[in-house]
This record gives structure tokens, C-alpha cells and sequence, in this order.
């Protein structure tokens, strides 16, 4: 054959050329790249699939987005098989929406566009006590997220345009009273019941097993006395701490560094201002909101007429009944430490002790704004923030360092992949050990080892079976580990004699409840049979709100019992707990709440109507658009 191709190697050149050209017109080289990189489909939408790389890539993003709100985040709760699920539905509901869009020609107006902008409470706060928008603060702003203004606009748009899709579903949702007030009713309904226990723990001292019900008990049920998979590993981390370890700082380098960011690092200027405040809260109607400005404006007038009155005025007319006492003082505050961002913006936009500004609009109202004090920082010298400078600047210079640190130790992890020796040696890292290590983070695991993404490539067959070092993996910002596993002990059934005794408790829990269910269903026959011979505790209430002591089980079983059957008797299966025998007497009509809280149910009842029916919509959506979810569901995980 190879002879064949080396007669008409002109001939297969051309025919490779034919069918390799076409492919790359239509795909182009970065196509084949991505297709390579990003993998396999893990769900269509519309026709168009998500691949396994942009699912990594946006639970990576998400990921970093909960780090950086809740530092002390359990990582195992953001890296669990379940939260990238939950990553994967909200994409896959994303694409939907965007297809929905599409196909309804859906558009958003300017005018609409600068509403919700001018809503937008991150833009709100970059604007000057004038109203104006600081054009170089909103750049700055959009370009720290990694976007432009156009992008960002373009963003809100897409937002606003998915909006629409749901908003006709939930804006429409009706719910007569009536029909509230059935459901509520039921929901809130009372039943009184006498609840007789038949409790697993009273029937155990009549189980005596005997060793062939233990042994057979053993074969049946081999995983119940299982010893777990376990691994001996060793692994290194590289962090900003290892990084540091290395940084030496110059002494002229360190004063070049206090010339540079003194001013910065060495203190905030504080301010101190007086406001008078006119209510007028956010949702409120336009003309109270004419109105109160309107006010604002005549106060202003006042104040600035006669500028030592301010103090008496803020008594008389401010709205806030934590300062107007005190003339309206705030105290001293640094920039991003007032509530109101625009009031902040408007004291650190006055000039001079005495100058008064306003109105100016808050969430709260309308203020008149008088600043009364400015305490610039004293400059330090470099003696005294010399330690501080210090820290500053290692903690930057490891920075720069982990970037470059980070590179080297992905390859070297990869290239000498039969030990973890020549990238500790190379980078100064420390190869620490652990033992008894599962596939899934042990209860109190920290670290490397309470991460799911870390073991399950530890476990992975590249791994465990050619006990290579795993990839670099990142597992918090500025923290990446690989491992190796140094001895491994497959799962392995434990031997009976070594289990014995928790078989026995295993056989005795469940021929005590197997007692507790008979006895129980015999005395609800009996009692079912001569009620007036039924021996019950006394009567209890019990409700979907309130329980009281009585497992949910025996609750529900209760609020099913048929009102127009009642007094009834249930028996109720407990499970591993026993039974229990409920007597429900009669139905315990709810009192009729304030018409305050009647208001607030029936609201809350019409949105969780809506909802239902945006959820409803949405899954008529994925049908039209046919959806497809290529990879399995994790076991008991909840839809997002």
C-alpha cells in the first residue's frame, strides 16, 4: 500500500489538497483550534451547541465572581458537580432567551436604553453634584470588568430585549381573591389530631438475632461494610506566599516606591458636612417628587441668603431624624464610606469650607449640602511607613513574580510528570503528604484537599494508573497545585468479623421498626374497628406552618385526611423511626388575618403564580427551541 502511495504521490497530494482546502475556506485555522480546544457538546440549543470549553470557562468566571463577594467561601460548595450544573441550566436558559429574542425580532429603543442607565445605581454614583456623568470614571469603571462603553450598552440592550421575553408572562399574572383564598386556606389550615408513637428504640430489646441472620444480612448488603478507596499523596501548592518567600527588595527601589504612592498609601482626606434632607423616596410618584424638590430648592435659597442659619434651618425642616437634631452633621467621612454616593460626590466636589450645593437627588429625597470642614492627611515620612511601603511593595512584586511562576510550573508538572521534585526544586516549594485522601473532601479537609476538581483529577486514570502528577490546577486566585498519588488501596469489602457488630445494629434497627410497624398497624385496625376502645395523647394542633412536635410525615398525612370523613384514623409509616397511628378530629378554620398581612399573602401568592407561569413558559421555550442536554444530571442536585 505505502509502495501505492509512493508511485502516485501527485495524485494523493491532490487529492488531499481537495479535501483538506475546502474545509479550511469554510472553518479557517482559528475554527479548528477552538473545535480542538473547547470539545465536545454538552447541549444544543436552537440548533447551535455549547461546547465542554465555554462551560468550563463561564463556572471558572462564576466561580471567581463568588471569591472575590465571600472570600472565606467553601470552595467545595462553588466546585461541586452540582454548581457546575446549575453553571450549564443558566447558559442553556441564556441561549434560549437569546433565540427567543431572534426569532421575535425583539428591539430596544435608545430612549428605553438611557432610562435604565440612568437607573443604573454603579453609573448613579459617577455622577457630579451638577447631574453630569464623569465620562473618564465611567471608562475607567467599565474597562476594570474588561469592557468598553460600547460593549457595556450593548450588554444592557441584550438584558433589557431577554427582559421582554418573560416580562409579558409575569406582568400578566392574575390571581382573583378567591382563588387566593383557597389556596392560602389550605396552606395555613389547622388540624386537630391525637398522635399515638410506635417508636423503633421501644422494640429493639426483643431482637435477638441469630448469626446466620447476621451473615445473611452481610451478603445481602456488601456495600453497607465497605472500606472506601483510599490514597497516599504527595502534592505541591504554588501561592502568592510561596512567591513572596523570594522577592528581595532594594532600599532605593523602596524609596522610589514611597515617592511614587506616599500620597496614596499614606492616608485619606476626610471631610465634614451639614445636609438638610427632603424626602422623597425612590418609587415615589412624580408629582411628590416635584414637590419635594421644589421644597429643596427653597431651602437652598434660604441657606444660601443667609449661610449661618444653615445649622438652624436643618432643625427645623430636615427629614432625618438622625441628624437634623444636630443641625444635620454628619461627622467626619473618607470617600466610599456615606450610604449615599451622590451626596459623597457632591461634598468631595466643593471647594472651600462654607460652600453649600443642592438639591441633590439621593434614593433618600433631596439634600442641601454645606461642607464645614476638610482634614487633608499629613504626608508621613519614609521612616514611618517605611514597613508599611515595604509590604505593599513585595506583596506586587510576588505578584508579577506568580504570573511568571505560574508558567513554569504548569510545564514542569507536565514535562517531568513522574515526580513533583523538579518543579519544588526548581520553584522552592515544599512537596507535603496526606494520607487516607477519598475522591470526594473528607469532613474538615482545607485547602487543596477540600477541593473536588483537585481529587477528582488525582483519580483520574492518567493519574492512578500510570501515577503520573496531575495538571496545574487552579483552585482559588493566585493558587494552582498539582499532586501525585504515592500508594493506593482500591475500595475492598471489610470482613464480617471486623463489621459484626455494626451488622448487628443494622439488623436490629430493622427488625425493631419491622415490630413497630406490625404492633402499630394491629392497633389501628383494633381501634378502627371499636373507636371508643382507641387509647391516643391528647390533642394537639398541627399545621404546614407549625408542626409542633410531630414529624412531617404525620403532618401531612394529617392535612390529607378527607375533612368530610373526619373524626378519621391514618396509619403512618415512619420508616427507620417506626409508625405512628394519627386520630385527625376535626379541621381548625384559620382566623382571618389583618388586612395588612391579607394584602401582603395575596401578593406574594400572585407572584408565586407568576413565577410558576414564567417557569411553565420557559419550558415551553426549550421545546420549540429544541434543547438537549447531552451530559447526566448529578444525583439530588437542585435545578438552579
Amino acid at each position: 500500500m505505502f509502495e501505492l502511495i509512493r508511485k502516485h504521490m501527485k495524485i494523493m497530494q491532490l487529492v488531499l489538497f481537495l479535501l483538506i482546502v475546502p474545509s479550511f475556506v469554510l472553518f479557517g485555522v482559528q475554527g479548528y483550534e477552538n473545535m480542538r480546544e473547547k470539545g465536545n457538546a454538552v447541549a444544543k440549543v436552537d440548533g447551535h451547541e455549547i461546547l465542554q470549553g465555554d462551560w468550563d470557562e463561564a463556572h471558572r468566571a462564576e466561580v471567581d465572581r463568588l471569591r472575590q463577594q465571600m472570600p472565606n467561601l467553601d470552595a467545595s460548595l462553588v466546585d461541586s458537580p452540582e454548581a457546575r450544573y446549575g453553571t450549564l441550566e443558566r447558559m442553556v436558559r441564556d441561549r434560549v432567551m437569546q433565540a427567543a429574542v431572534e426569532k421575535s425580532n425583539l428591539l430596544v429603543g435608545d430612549q428605553r436604553l438611557a432610562r435604565e442607565l440612568q437607573n443604573n445605581e454603579a453609573i448613579a454614583g459617577l455622577r457630579g453634584a451638577d447631574g453630569k456623568l464623569d465620562i473618564e470614571r465611567y471608562k475607567q469603571l467599565l474597562a476594570a470588568r474588561g469592557m468598553t462603553p460600547e460593549m457595556f450598552e450593548n450588554q444592557v440592550r441584550g438584558d433589557l430585549a431577554v427582559r421582554q421575553v418573560i416580562t409579558g408572562v409575569t406582568q400578566s399574572g392574575f390571581t382573583p381573591p378567591a382563588q387566593a383564598n383557597v389556596a392560602l386556606s389550605s396552606y395555613f389550615e389547622k388540624r386537630e389530631v391525637q398522635v399515638a408513637r410506635f417508636p423503633t428504640q421501644e422494640y429493639r430489646a426483643k431482637v435477638e438475632p441469630t448469626e446466620a441472620e447476621l451473615q445473611a444480612y452481610y451478603k445481602d448488603h456488601p456495600a453497607l461494610f465497605q472500606a472506601p478507596e483510599q490514597a497516599s499523596i504527595e502534592y505541591v501548592v504554588l501561592d502568592l506566599s510561596a512567591t513572596q518567600q523570594g522577592v528581595a527588595i532594594n532600599e532605593a527601589d523602596l524609596k522610589t516606591y514611597y515617592d511614587q504612592n506616599a500620597s496614596r498609601v499614606g492616608g485619606q482626606e476626610e471631610r465634614r458636612a451639614s445636609h438638610i434632607l427632603v424626602e422623597a423616596p425612590k418609587g415615589a410618584p412624580a408629582d411628590a417628587k416635584a414637590k419635594a424638590r421644589a421644597k429643596a430648592e427653597e431651602l437652598l435659597a434660604q441657606v444660601k441668603k443667609n449661610p449661618d442659619s444653615f445649622a438652624d434651618v436643618a432643625k427645623k425642616n430636615s427629614q432625618d431624624a438622625g441628624s437634623a437634631a444636630q443641625g444635620g452633621d454628619l461627622d467626619w467621612f473618607r470617600a466610599g464610606t456615606l450610604a449615599a454616593k451622590p451626596l459623597e460626590d457632591a461634598a468631595f466636589a466643593l471647594k472651600n469650607k462654607g460652600d453649600i450645593a443642592g438639591p441633590v437627588e439621593t434614593d433618600f429625597g433631596y439634600h442641601i449640602l454645606k461642607l464645614t470642614d476638610i482634614k487633608s492627611p499629613q504626608r508621613r515620612t519614609f521612616e514611618e511607613m517605611r514597613t508599611e511601603l515595604e509590604a505593599q511593595m513585595r506583596k506586587e512584586q510576588a505578584q508579577k513574580k506568580y504570573a511568571e511562576a505560574a508558567e513554569a510550573f504548569s510545564n514542569t508538572v507536565y514535562e517531568q510528570s513522574d515526580s513533583l521534585k523538579p518543579v519544588a526544586d526548581k520553584l522552592k516549594l515544599e512537596i507535603r503528604t496526606a494520607q487516607g485522601v477519598g475522591r470526594t473532601p473528607q469532613p474538615g479537609a482545607t485547602g487543596p484537599l477540600a477541593n473536588p476538581k483537585f481529587l477528582q483529577a488525582l483519580f483520574s486514570a492518567d493519574a492512578l494508573e500510570r501515577k503520573r502528577n496531575t495538571e496545574a490546577i487552579e483552585i482559588a486566585p493566585n493558587q494552582m497545585v498539582s499532586g501525585r498519588i504515592v500508594q493506593h488501596q482500591p475500595a475492598r469489602a471489610r470482613p464480617f468479623e471486623e463489621v459484626k457488630a455494626q451488622v448487628r445494629e443494622q439488623v436490629v434497627n430493622a427488625k425493631a421498626a419491622e415490630l413497630a410497624r406490625q404492633d402499630g398497624a394491629a392497633k389501628l385496625a383494633a381501634w378502627k374497628a371499636a373507636p371508643a376502645s382507641a387509647t391516643l395523647p391528647g390533642a394537639e394542633s398541627v399545621s404546614r406552618m407549625d408542626k409542633g412536635r410531630q414529624p412531617p410525615e404525620v403532618v401531612e398525612a394529617a392535612l390529607r385526611a378527607d375533612p368530610g370523613q373526619l373524626p378519621a384514623l391514618v396509619g403512618v409509616d415512619l420508616g427507620a423511626n417506626g409508625y405512628a397511628v394519627v386520630k385527625v378530629n376535626r379541621v381548625l378554620p384559620r382566623e382571618a388575618p389583618p388586612p395588612a398581612q391579607a394584602q401582603q399573602e395575596q401578593q406574594q401568592y400572585t407572584r408565586a403564580w407568576s413565577a410558576a407561569e414564567a417557569q411553565a413558559y420557559y419550558e415551553l421555550l426549550k421545546d420549540r427551541f429544541k434543547v438537549q442536554v447531552l451530559v447526566e444530571k448529578p444525583k439530588d442536585s437542585v435545578t438552579q
